[in-house]
């Protein structure tokens, strides 16, 4: 199982526009909207599309990835939509994070090695504020075989269950698969989406 780098990611970053769309992940846009904004942290943020989402309800947000190409595209749009965000150009596994400082923790389709998962899972988790909200959303294991799209390695896939045993210490309000539209497709994409609290 090779482990994609920060090169790999910019090359497909300056290869196209908006890999990933315009537009907000759906769950992201279901858990906060009309919640009070506070401060964000968007682990893996790519391009920004979540965090400017954020940022135009009312939320700081810090934004992390280790592609630089993305970062920039992402500073861009902010700057032409008159949005503030603070990105940087970090790895998730190593950046500086202050512990029980965020209103919401985002990691969305962050598909890592199993040990590399738990410890930006367990980071995400100390990042958390209490009351806050973390949210993590990406492929689902079962997406192989029942869905479409997405990494074709099982390793790199999520469970619910594997998702919310690596967030210790919180709240799990939501631990279940999901599907999701997929352009082009009859079937839907399935994915793990988690939610959980810190009390």
């Amino acid at each position: 199982m090779s482990t994609v780098s920060s090169t790999d990611w910019d090359a497909r970053y300056a290869g196209a526009e908006l890999v990933w769309g315009a537009g907000p992940n759906r769950f992201v846009v279901r858990e906060f909207t009309g919640r009070p904004p506070g401060r964000a942290l968007d682990l893996a943020a790519g391009e920004g599309r979540n965090a400017l989402w954020l940022a135009e309800q009312g939320w700081q947000v810090l934004a992390v990835d280790f592609s630089a190409v993305a970062i920039e595209r992402a500073h861009r749009l902010a700057a032409e939509r008159g949005l503030e965000v603070s990105w940087v150009v970090a790895d998730v596994l190593s950046a500086g994070l202050p512990d029980r400082a965020f209103d919401a923790v985002l990691v969305a389709y962050l598909h890592l090695p199993a040990p590399d998962r738990a410890a930006v899972l367990a980071r995400a988790a100390a990042a958390l504020a209490p009351g806050g909200t973390l949210l993590v959303v990406g492929h689902d294991r079962s997406n192989l075989t029942e869905g479409v799209g997405g990494p074709q390695d099982p390793a790199l896939l999520y469970t619910p269950d594997e998702i919310a045993d690596a967030v210790p210490g919180l709240d799990i309000r939501r631990a279940g698969t999901v599907l999701r539209p997929f352009e082009g497709s009859p079937v839907p994409a399935r994915d793990t989406l988690v939610v959980a609290t810190r009390a």
